[in-house]
């Protein structure tokens, strides 16, 4: 019999269980992670909750602990850059963060949101997920190996990201564009990640206006 697959055989974590898109609160944590003296910092804030305003300290250790798992995939360049951004397109940059961070949701939305964009049914269920869940499980021991209610929390999770950022109508859950400036889409051309402006569900006409900001 084959040996159990553990987290560190997989590219997946259960992250988005503790931490959801938690746009304000990265937006207060940022100064702390990008400071010389983070470490020191960040366990003060787990103690002190000035900056999170997060009940118990075990949620606000949870939660620190995603946030600088975020910070850590995307580097401090983008977290600059992110600081000169306008509020709606530093919800798009959370969105790419998010993405990035979590394989999990990379799979959702390259593999339900593009397509069901695509589709005739332009709407996202718990149903979706749990489809595509199933499709990861079959090839992920260890995502085999969540609990229901694991899934269920991250996919609840993923959809309030979804909701937050603009991209699902909280009314209909009817998945509908982002809209920011084309210089800010721009950048993730520019980075090397233009699979981000489909991502954001942008017409491919769009998406070459956009490039021509770049000439």
């Amino acid at each position: 019999m084959g040996k159990r697959s553990s987290s560190n055989d997989s590219k997946y974590n259960a992250g988005l269980t503790g931490c959801r898109f938690c746009f304000d609160e990265m937006n207060r944590i940022l100064p702390l992670l990008m400071s010389p003296d983070c470490e020191a910092l960040l366990a003060e804030e787990v103690k002190n909750n000035e900056f999170l305003l997060i009940r118990t300290e075990s949620s606000r250790s949870r939660t620190l602990a995603e946030l600088r798992r975020r910070f850590d995939a995307m580097g401090g360049d983008f977290w600059e850059y992110y600081l000169t951004l306008c509020e709606e397109s530093q919800r798009v940059a959370m969105l790419f963060a998010v993405l990035k961070t979590y394989h999990i949701a990379m799979d959702f939305h390259l593999n339900v949101v593009i397509e069901k964009w695509k589709s005739v049914d332009q709407t996202v269920s718990p149903y979706d997920l749990e489809m595509e869940f199933n499709n990861i499980a079959s090839k992920d021991e260890f995502v085999d190996s969540w609990s229901d209610a694991t899934r269920k929390k991250i996919a609840s999770s993923y959809l309030t990201i979804l909701r937050q950022v603009g991209l699902l109508n909280e009314r209909t859950d009817m998945l509908q564009p982002l809209r920011i400036a084309d210089e800010d889409f721009a950048y993730y051309i520019k980075q090397g990640e233009g699979w981000f402006l489909e991502a954001c569900l942008l017409q491919s006409y769009e998406i070459e206006r956009i490039k021509s900001v770049l000439l």
